[in-house]
């Protein structure tokens, strides 16, 4: 992984782009000094639960800021999901309530009140920043689906995230949709009312 530090560097990546319920959740986390150790920071992806869930304590522990940004479903659907996503990158930027001397963001966009910022396309995998963030944002967003699936259990948001797996996609045939479903997705918006 790359990305060399100079003074205060903050990383910012989203989680759940792709789910049918829940919200877009983004990180932004700030270094105020090189690591001794990565401890394991990659991409969020490629990392188990429980991997991931150990080394946000460690990055916890050892960096300078982090912020959290939220776009709820209801955005997703008034905004998409892309609108919604930048959304919750300036909100985990401002939660930080400082501007550091670098910021990266993973992809090829930015939030348009952020134009001083760096993409980096890939960069949950290629850069330490930007997966120590993508990590804090996945447990964050996993934490709040479990938390739904007590609403919500013949989902199972505890085990698919809201993600459209089988199990996911027969429930919504048999039970309908629920208040945190993203309805302009497909596979949502068949089942809702106003459709016909």
């Amino acid at each position: 992984m790359t990305c060399r530090l100079n003074g205060f560097v903050g990383g910012i990546d989203e989680a759940g782009r792709g789910p049918l319920a829940g919200p877009v959740v983004s990180a932004c986390v700030i270094w105020s000094e090189p690591p001794c150790s990565k401890h394991g920071v990659n991409d969020s992806k490629i990392l188990t639960d429980r991997s991931r869930r150990t080394i946000l304590e460690w990055i916890r522990e050892n960096t300078f800021r982090i912020g959290i940004g939220i776009a709820d479903h209801n955005e997703i659907d008034g905004l998409n999901i892309h609108k919604a996503s930048l959304l919750s990158m300036e909100r985990a930027f401002e939660d930080c309530s400082m501007t550091p001397d670098l910021l990266l963001i993973d992809g090829k966009f930015r939030p348009d009140h952020l134009p001083f910022a760096r993409t980096v396309i890939k960069g949950d995998r290629k850069c330490f920043f930007i997966a120590s963030a993508s990590i804090v944002a996945k447990v964050v967003r996993d934490t709040m689906m479990c938390h739904l699936h007590e609403l919500y259990p013949a989902y199972h948001f505890d085990k698919n995230k809201g993600y459209p797996t089988e199990d996911h996609k027969k429930a919504i045939s048999r039970f309908g949709i629920t208040p945190v479903h993203r309805r302009t997705y497909k596979g949502v918006r068949e089942y809702c009312e106003n459709n016909g």
